[in-house]
């Protein structure tokens, strides 16, 4: 109760001269001076109601004065403590601490120290939290580092079985172990992928960037690969029209890679793909014949490389949306 009435204390401390002393003096005079002539009893009484009005005139307008001047300082500080918690510090979306005076140390000095108290816990929180991501992706670097030299002997194993005389379902088994290699590899890769690319080891430098030529430039690279594997490629790319991202081209072209290597790995089956270039709504359509590249769902889980495309797609402020029936599969990547 001490501390919570500082304030109003130093409020009485002020205003006490002014408030309780005069008239205390005033009637200290009355009593021993005013009345000593009983032939001077009406002056003195007419210059005793002057003097108390004028005293009374003056403490009123002190009053407000010094009211005044208390209550500004009060506003004063509480519109800098304000200011203070609405400036940003070192840490994004933190403010800065704020001077406290510890000699003084009344409400608003505490309510400063209380600020500045979980400020710092908030650094020290966030400093933390840093630390654990920083140790988070070395160690999915270093497991997806460690890990391809098993990856190899295993695949080194493989192709050595190949080349012995095996049944048909031991053939089998063993085109299954290198496709499983295989897959168990490219993950890592994605895994890594995704981990350098949130932690900012892949830099986004966007640019004007040219999409039906950078999409022409993608399929053209990718035709060998879909050729080997059976699947007709129909592109619709316009040779006179064009439109204009803001986008990084390495990472567009990234995400088109992993457009493109989903259709080999769920959609080959089909036999089919489209590639599609809008120039009047700017957007890229990429349809498949068969059950892959469905949306994300809790059945299914969001792959990694869906997850590092999304995350490109979305700094580049572009979308990517999926739209599958029994026909197939189609991905429309247009603005956000």
């Amino acid at each position: 109760m001490k501390q919570t009435r500082s304030l109003f204390r130093r409020f009485l401390k002020v205003h006490f001269l002014f408030i309780f002393l005069p008239p205390m003096l005033l009637i200290f005079y009355s009593m021993f001076f005013g009345f000593e002539d009983s032939h001077r009893v009406g002056l003195s009484t007419l210059n005793l109601f002057y003097i108390t009005l004028l005293l009374f005139s003056f403490i009123l307008v002190a009053f407000v004065v010094i009211s005044w001047m208390f209550f500004f300082r009060l506003r004063k500080r509480l519109t800098g403590l304000q200011e203070a918690m609405s400036l940003k510090g070192n840490g994004p979306s933190l403010p800065k601490t704020i001077h406290v005076q510890s000699d003084r140390m009344d409400e608003i000095d505490q309510l400063g120290s209380s600020f500045n108290w979980m400020i710092q816990q908030l650094e020290d929180s966030r400093q933390r939290e840093a630390e654990e991501e920083c140790l988070r992706h070395r160690l999915i670097a270093n497991l997806s580092h460690d890990l391809r030299t098993p990856l190899t002997i295993l695949r080194g194993h493989a192709a050595r079985l190949n080349k012995e005389a095996l049944s048909l379902e031991g053939q089998d088994s063993l085109a299954e172990v290198d496709h499983t290699i295989t897959r168990v590899g490219e993950l890592m890769d994605d895994l890594l992928s995704y981990t350098l690319l949130t932690s900012g080891k892949y830099p986004y430098e966007p640019a004007s960037t040219d999409i039906v030529r950078l999409v022409r430039a993608s399929v053209a690279a990718w035709y060998p690969v879909f050729e080997e594997q059976g699947i007709e490629i129909e592109a619709d790319l316009p040779a006179a029209e064009t439109f204009y991202w803001e986008a990084d081209p390495n990472w567009m072209t990234r995400v088109l890679d992993n457009v493109f290597q989903n259709i080999l790995r769920h959609a080959a089956a089909g036999k089919y793909a489209n590639i599609t270039v809008d120039p009047e709504k700017e957007r890229i359509i990429v349809a498949d014949r068969g059950p892959g590249m469905l949306k994300p769902s809790d059945e299914r889980g969001a792959g990694i490389g869906l997850s590092a495309s999304a995350y490109m797609l979305t700094q580049m402020k572009l979308k990517a949306d999926f739209i599958s029936d029994e026909k197939g599969t189609s991905v429309v990547i247009g603005r956000a």
